[in-house]
């Protein structure tokens, strides 16, 4: 036997020892870097699990975003967004903002591009896409998210009177939840759904600008003494500084 083979021989054996005796977390590490040695798939399936398998269904903890890494998780988000070529076209539409409460996420209404139906809480294809695409990324992350829902301050009256802004607002957000969580969400990671009709305007200057027709996801900061996904509880209401 060749004396580089003896020692390529006895490195292996003691690799094999190493790995014998170490904790569980190591050797979980040590699998999961020879299964993706470039680390790609930790944001790309949702799950951390790589493609083809369920997204939301990997271990919540793989990723833990705070707020030294917040940043990361948008580039990441937009960068998903980017490589579907059916949503890339929206994306002046699809606003991210690191604030103080977590990561702020806007699709928002153009007059010729829509997320949902007009004046419904039925969501479109584009608004069926973007959503799923956003939940299959988040799914992966231990942090809970809030969801909002906004109009314009366009009147809207049905039902006699019984169904107006402020219900629509509420029912596009619960539907965008919905979506989210048949998709990827895990069923305790959404902690609120909020609706405000037209009380948080995005353009107060421009009241029925479709802008202001929006649905908002945070993605909330985990607390300092948390543990595995208990999340800060948001603010009430958007930021004011979250829109520009």
């Amino acid at each position: 036997m060749a004396y580089a083979d003896f020692v390529t021989a006895m490195m292996s054996l003691f690799i094999v020892l190493w790995l014998t005796n170490s904790s569980k977390p190591i050797k979980e590490a040590v699998a999961g870097y020879f299964k993706d040695p470039a680390g790609t798939t930790k944001l790309t399936g949702g799950n951390g699990k790589g493609p083809g398998e369920s997204p939301g269904e990997g271990e919540a903890d793989s990723l833990t975003v705070s707020k030294d890494n917040m940043s990361k998780l948008k580039d990441d988000l937009q960068a998903a967004i980017h490589k579907i070529q059916d949503l890339n076209k929206l994306n002046g539409q699809i606003e991210m903002t690191v604030t103080s409460e977590g990561l702020r996420i806007e699709l928002l209404e153009s007059a010729k591009s829509t997320f949902f139906d007009s004046a419904s809480p039925e969501l479109n294809d584009s608004g069926k896409e973007t959503l799923v695409a956003l939940a299959k990324q988040l799914g992966g992350v231990p942090n809970k998210i809030s969801i909002e829902g906004h109009t314009d301050s366009r009147p809207l009256v049905r039902h006699g009177g019984e169904y107006g802004n402020w219900e629509l607002s509420v029912d596009r957000a619960n539907n965008a939840r919905r979506l989210m969580q048949e998709n990827g969400l895990r069923a305790d990671q959404v902690t609120q759904v909020r609706g405000y009709a037209d009380q948080h305007l995005r353009k107060a200057d421009a009241p029925q600008d479709p802008s202001n027709r929006r649905i908002s996801i945070l993605v909330q900061y985990l607390a300092p003494d948390s543990d595995k996904g208990s999340a800060k509880e948001p603010a009430k209401g958007p930021e004011k500084d979250s829109h520009q």
